[in-house]
Parts: C-alpha cells; structure tokens; sequence
C-alpha cells in the first residue's frame, strides 16, 4: 500500500538480513523498499530510496553502520534508524547519532514492532526541532529495557523518580523504569534536571511554580500535567532560587 513506511535492511550478514526480512513482512504498515551490504552501501540506497526507517547493524567491513548513522544525521531529512545489532556496548554512541532504537540480536519480533512504532513518531519529532533549530532539542537519554535501549528525548522528560533501587522516568508517552541512579542523572544534564527532592528530578522546561499544601508543605506544579510533587525543605532555598533567576517577574 501507498502509506506503508519504506524500510531499508542494512547488514553484511545475508541470512540476518533475510530473517529481519521476514519479520517485517509480518507487520502491518512496512514494507522493504531494499537491502544494503556496507556502509557506503547504506549512503548509496538512502540517496536512491530514500526510505522512512533504517534498520542498520553497526559492525560491517568498510564504513561500518555507526560512521553511516553519523552520516546521515546530518542530513535535512534522514530516515529514522534503529540500529540492530549483536553488541551491547554501543548504545550511548547510538543516542549520539540520533538513532530511534537500539536492538539485540536475536531480534525479536515484540521489540522490532515497538521500535517501528515509535520510530515515526520520534522521526518526526526530530525534524520539528531541527526545523526550529531549538538547542538540545536533539538530546537523548539512552535507557535499557526489557525491549531493547529506548531513546528519550530529554526535552519531554516531565519529571525523575526514586523508588528503592529503581528510577522511574516520567515523560510525554508515559513511564520508562530505568537502572540509572538520580545523582547520575543530575550530573550528567545540569541544564536538563532539577532536584527538589531526595528522591525528584525535575525537567527544567516544565516547571511552572510553587504551591503550598493545607499543612504548608512545598509543592511544585509543571506545566502540561496535574502532578504536584513535594519539594524538601532541604532543597526548597534551591528551587526558590532557579525561579527567582529562571522566570519573569510577574
């Protein structure tokens, strides 16, 4: 059909190509518009089909697939990429390059769909912030999950929160459980996250304003949600003093 998203199959390895093949066949909404061998093979079939998603593998002889997502990202227009893969340790460079998603090998069909799925939607959520040329718009956290490494785009990311072992990221397409501490967070996107709390980050973009609750605890309100999250007293000199430097005077 016309509205089915071309997909192009880049791998050295024929029978890993054939079998990523077959799962896409059967999936609704795709189809393969062609097969790529090399990286330069890749640049060479994405000029020529210019297909809406890349299935891409990242260790192949020549310009191996990362060099080419390098490539293509800085493109006006490049195809969504999902990197599919039989090594794990590449997922951070993955989100530099502005992939979708980040697949193990053997590639199963639950993970493959769900990484389709969201490849659009992100797809084009990429293109409207290099159209805006917004700063930091384009960066990405890269979380591991049970369906492969998901791809979140910090300027969506409403709140971080702590919850025994476990951090649970907050952001516009819902929750996302990830292994990273919330100290690792803060360090790692200072201009990005915010803490409040002991156990809180928050997005930097979202927040509107202080409330105060019957008993007189601190509350923060975000902009685009209903949430309401307690501020330490702790930290509530701190998120004062962001609003005082971060928001107009009314």
């Amino acid at each position: 059909m016309e509205d089915n998203k071309c997909v192009l199959i880049a791998d050295d390895e024929p029978l890993a190509r054939e079998r990523i093949k077959r799962l896409l066949e059967a999936l609704p909404g795709y189809r393969v518009g062609g097969e790529a061998v090399d990286g330069n093979d890749t640049l060479r079939k994405v000029a020529e089909l210019e297909p809406d998603i890349l299935l891409l593998d990242i260790r192949m002889p020549g310009m191996d697939g990362m060099e080419a997502a390098d490539r293509l990202s800085r493109l006006d227009n490049p195809p969504a990429v999902i990197f599919c893969t039989a090594y794990d340790h590449y997922a951070i460079q993955a989100f530099e390059v502005r992939a979708v998603a980040y697949l193990l090998k053997p590639v199963r069909r639950e993970a493959l769909a769900d990484a389709l799925a969201r490849a659009g939607k992100l797809n084009r959520v990429q293109r409207q912030a290099l159209a805006q040329s917004a700063n930091g718009a384009n960066d990405q956290l890269a979380v591991r999950t049970h369906r492969g490494t998901e791809l979140i785009d910090l300027a969506e990311l409403y709140y971080c929160e702590a919850d025994q072992k476990y951090v649970t990221l907050h952001h516009r397409d819902g929750e996302t459980v990830c292994d990273y501490t919330l100290k690792e967070l803060e360090q790692a996107y200072p201009d990005h996250l915010l803490r409040i709390h002991r156990t809180t980050l928050v997005g930097v973009r979202f927040i509107q304003g202080l409330r105060r609750s019957p008993d007189g605890q601190n509350l923060l309100a975000l902009r685009d949600s209903h949430v309401l999250l307690p501020v330490s007293r702790r930290h509530s000199s701190h998120v004062r003093q962001w609003l005082q430097e971060h928001q107009p005077s009314p």
